[in-house]
């Protein structure tokens, strides 16, 4: 913490415009429409929206270790929802596992995961429509800052 508990003093932010809600209503409704309706768009495929961001975990790292894949996605889920995943797409059919403790896509899981990617292509399209690129760069940059002033402020 800075001297005296305040924060440190930066460029006066208008941080609560008169006209809009905080930015945590936004980042909280924002996630909770991009889960309802990845899950419901998922549905058909016997995923929900966590599911699928294992199973792109292990895309990108195949053989990836269950600890990884947990530390990767540890800001969007538990670690009891994201065992359920990944215990999920194993039973499913998705992901085997070549050895204790890793895991990786199966031929049938990697077939049905670039059937996915056409769904997910047209979700990107309609949750950043009439966004501009640098809209939506500025956007996560800033969250990102925001994050890490947090974090390392916290010592997290």
């Amino acid at each position: 913490m800075h001297p005296l508990g305040q924060p440190p003093r930066h460029e006066a932010i208008d941080r609560k415009p008169s006209n809009t809600k905080p930015i945590g209503y936004w980042l909280n409704r924002t996630d909770k429409a991009l889960t309802r309706y990845m899950n419901a768009m998922l549905a058909e495929f016997g995923l929900t929206r966590t599911a699928w961001q294992v199973l792109n975990v292990v895309k990108e790292a195949p053989q990836a270790a269950d600890a990884e894949v947990l530390a990767t996605l540890t800001a969007n889920a538990t670690v009891a929802t994201l065992t359920a995943a990944i215990e999920t797409v194993i039973a499913d059919g998705w992901a085997g596992r070549p050895e204790p403790g890793r895991l990786t896509l199966t031929e049938h899981g990697r077939t049905r995961l670039a059937n996915v990617a056409e769904r997910i292509h047209a979700f990107r399209e309609l949750s950043t429509a009439g966004i501009t690129h640098d809209e939506y760069r500025t956007a996560v940059t800033v969250l990102e800052r925001m994050t890490h002033n947090l974090e390392n402020e916290a010592g997290l």
